[in-house]
């Protein structure tokens, strides 16, 4: 029985944590997950995933908001475990606990490309290729582990992030288990330094969009689609879209077309089909009763 501290967050930790519960060949001692947060406009407290699952579960919840304090680290130095699991739990480990027994992180990128808070975001951003999940032990760095395994998968050219997320989260479940039951420090892979990348923690105002490049502002919202979602300097959302066309040129936020599909926004390079919007403190609607609202027609520009 290998006896397993989980450390992880939103839904894909939840994910892999419930993988490592239903398996007859391991125990969850503990659980590490974020602090409470307040969501939605009344702010309530909410329970990250994880939690919720390991309460059903019974298994013990730690909530620290600093792992690194002293005292924190002398309570999880006094559960006995053979490996601690980590995936996007949101804080750095410390040296202590790093050296108290063997630390495997699961990423969510083909790395060294993406170390950081938002490597599936990364993805669609770049409008990449193909993506990954990274089984690493864990160092001090960032994401800068020796690699375990690496198992990848194609990203489709429309592909959102929810979709993304999905696939990697799959991945990701199979890789934990198989790490576990096979684990060799021995052949793990140092990474290339010189070939890492980093992302930051998304914030809301990466949103914000103008209407430059069509292919860039699609994979924007590939990418923040259904968070922080994209929006224009007037506060709209843009809520549902599609990529018309990457090769014309014109002047940036024309209404080119309108009919029953949608309109086309033109971009200094490309144009875009916009579905449905929602105006500031406003209901979502379609882009057609928007303009008509407004009164934009084709010739007219959508700021």
């Amino acid at each position: 029985m290998t006896r397993i501290i989980f450390m992880g967050t939103p839904d894909y930790a939840a994910a892999i944590l419930q993988s490592l519960i239903a398996a007859s060949d391991i125990e969850v001692v503990a659980v590490y997950t974020q602090p409470d947060k307040p969501v939605g406009r009344k702010a309530v407290l909410t329970p990250p995933p994880v939690k919720v699952l390991a309460q059903e579960a019974g298994i013990r919840v730690l909530q620290p908001a600093r792992l690194r304090d002293e005292d924190v680290v002398a309570e999880l130095l006094s559960i006995p475990c053979d490996l601690i699991i980590v995936a996007a739990y949101g804080q750095i480990l410390p040296k202590a606990i790093l050296e108290y027994t063997p630390c495997v992180n699961l990423h969510a990128s083909i790395l060294p490309q993406y170390r950081g808070a938002s490597p599936i975001q990364q993805s669609l951003l770049h409008n990449d290729s193909e993506s990954g999940v990274s089984a690493m032990w864990m160092d001090e760095g960032l994401d800068t582990g020796a690699i375990i395994q690496t198992v990848r998968t194609k990203i489709a050219p429309d592909e959102m992030a929810t979709t993304l997320y999905k696939k990697l989260t799959d991945i990701a479940v199979d890789l934990t288990l198989d790490v576990i039951r096979n684990w060799d420090r021995c052949s793990a892979l140092s990474q290339n330094d010189e070939e890492a990348t980093h992302c930051k923690k998304i914030l809301k105002s990466d949103g914000l969009v103008t209407f430059q490049n069509g292919r860039e502002i699609y994979n924007y919202y590939r990418a923040f689609t259904p968070w922080p979602g994209i929006h224009l300097e007037s506060g709209l959302k843009i809520k549902s879209m599609r990529l018309e066309e990457e090769n014309s040129a014109g002047e940036a936020g024309m209404i080119r077309k309108i009919d029953s599909e949608g309109a086309v926004i033109q971009c200094l390079s490309g144009s875009l089909r916009l579905l449905r919007v929602q105006a500031p403190s406003k209901q979502e609607t379609s882009i057609q009763e928007y303009l008509n609202g407004k009164r934009l027609g084709c010739g007219n520009y959508l700021v």
